[in-house]
């Protein structure tokens, strides 16, 4: 009977640290489960108000095979990252190569990095989150964003 409620107090205590992680914003919480369709973000200086990123994420959000899209425009690269329908699991390399070479055709003068990885996507989302929380300069986003880019080519 007390190690029914030593594990029951235990079980109680892990589920009350993990809803008490506050660090994340709402949008980011439920990014791997459901659809957050997160705005695309620019971190540069003067991001005109027709940017590519807003382009790219209309561009890439057409694709059946998708259900979400997160875009970053940085000063020299573009981060695409999205999720793929289960259905559409077996077909991942096929959509990537797609879906890039659909964008270096339409965007030729443009760096892109397209990745279909649930981190680099968690990551991504939290980075916009904080972004619109003003939780984090731009000069802090650009390195954060970098290092969502070096994270991508080491899973790679």
């Amino acid at each position: 009977m007390n190690k029914l409620l030593v594990g029951l107090l235990v079980i109680t205590v892990y589920l009350s640290a993990c809803a008490a992680n506050k660090e994340d914003g709402a949008d980011s919480r439920g990014a791997l489960i459901k659809v957050t369709d997160p705005p695309p973000v620019e971190l540069m200086e003067n991001p005109e108000t027709d940017s590519i990123g807003h382009a790219v994420k209309k561009e890439i959000a057409k694709l059946e095979e998708l259900y979400d899209v997160a875009v970053i425009q940085g000063k020299e690269e573009i981060l695409v990252s999205y999720k793929v329908k289960h259905s559409h699991r077996f077909h991942m390399k096929k959509i990537e190569k797609k879906m890039t070479k659909k964008l270096e055709k339409k965007y030729p003068n443009e760096k892109f990095i397209v990745s279909s990885d649930y981190k680099i996507f968690l990551e991504t989302v939290r980075l916009k989150d904080k972004m619109k929380n003003k939780n984090i300069s731009n000069k802090e986003a650009e390195k954060r964003f970098q290092e969502i880019i070096k994270l991508k080519e080491e899973l790679t």
